[in-house]
């Protein structure tokens, strides 16, 4: 018998969910729970080898509160708005950028959120692309 290979966007959207679920400090066993499933079945869904349906996306999302779109940002294929495939999607996906995300994330002094932005972006050789994101705001904190 021939094994299947699971879909790229599958794939990405698994992974999505695992970035997300990690950002938060949630364990695959709590998110089975709430959608009432096996961690198993999370972990299926996270490596892309069980396709997740419409409604159990729009209801991961509500558990994971992001919207639909998040899922697939930087999916095969998918472009910016400059007409360029997304070249930071294996990083957003990494273990890197998740412990890095809450990292940031834990720190409460805006001010000092601010100066380790304008660090990182002095040593980026993207600028361009981190000045988008100049004027983001932190709710949480």
């Amino acid at each position: 018998m021939v094994k299947k290979t699971p879909n790229p966007i599958d794939v990405h959207v698994g992974s999505r969910i695992r970035l997300r679920r990690t950002m938060l400090g949630m364990s695959q066993e709590k998110l089975g729970d709430s959608l009432g499933i096996t961690f198993q079945q999370v972990q299926k869904y996270e490596k892309g080898a069980n396709r997740v349906g419409a409604s159990r996306l729009q209801h991961i999302a509500e558990i994971l509160n992001v919207p639909i779109p998040f899922f697939f940002e930087g999916s095969p294929g998918a472009m910016e708005d400059d007409g360029k495939q997304e070249s930071s999607a294996d990083f957003m996906n990494s273990k890197e950028c998740v412990a890095l995300a809450a990292a940031f994330a834990a720190i409460e002094d805006k001010r000092v959120r601010q100066s380790i932005l304008g660090l990182v972006r002095s040593l980026s050789k993207e600028q361009s692309v981190l000045a988008d994101v100049s004027d983001l705001t932190f709710a949480s904190h």
